[in-house]
């Protein structure tokens, strides 16, 4: 059974969610389908179709994250140190051709929102980075074509 990295922080939402999904959804839904089913006729009936549909989602969702909660394995950022890139860091880099810099903190893949300077361990810029030092170089091949970044700080908090 292949391991699931994520953060305390991470974990924690999608407890949060399923808890969410399995208290209030679950409920929500089950009950739009006992009020459909009492309009009478299923076959031509859009909300009890809309309401299975919605339930199939959340079941399915419940499942999914189920299984990803069994699978974790919960790594806490605060305890890791060190200067190589991995799991749990923050890295800011310089893109070499434009001098831009930005701040990503590499994180599991249901963690990840590039809005808010998260990436997923398993993206082509992580990938790139993982292994690699402050003063070091990465080459990252991007659907724009490759890109070039100098890494100027890495830390863990």
């Amino acid at each position: 059974m292949e391991r699931i990295p994520m953060t305390a922080e991470g974990h924690a939402a999608l407890q949060a969610e399923l808890k969410t999904l399995k208290s209030i959804e679950r409920p929500n839904i089950i009950a739009a389908i006992s009020e459909a089913r009492a309009h009478g006729d299923l076959s031509e009936n859009a909300e009890y179709h809309a309401a299975k549909e919605k339930q199939s989602f959340i079941e399915g969702r419940i499942a999914e994250i189920d299984d990803k909660l069994a699978r974790a394995e919960v790594i806490d950022v605060s305890k890791l140190t060190g200067s190589k890139i991995r799991f749990g860091a923050t890295v800011t880099l310089i893109d070499v051709d434009t001098e831009d810099e930005s701040t990503y903190k590499i994180v599991g893949e249901d963690e990840a929102n590039v809005k808010d300077g998260k990436i997923s361990i398993t993206s082509p810029i992580a990938r790139a980075l993982i292994g690699k030092e402050e003063g070091d170089e990465a080459e990252v091949a991007a659907p724009s074509g490759a890109r070039a970044y100098e890494i100027a700080k890495v830390e863990y908090n």
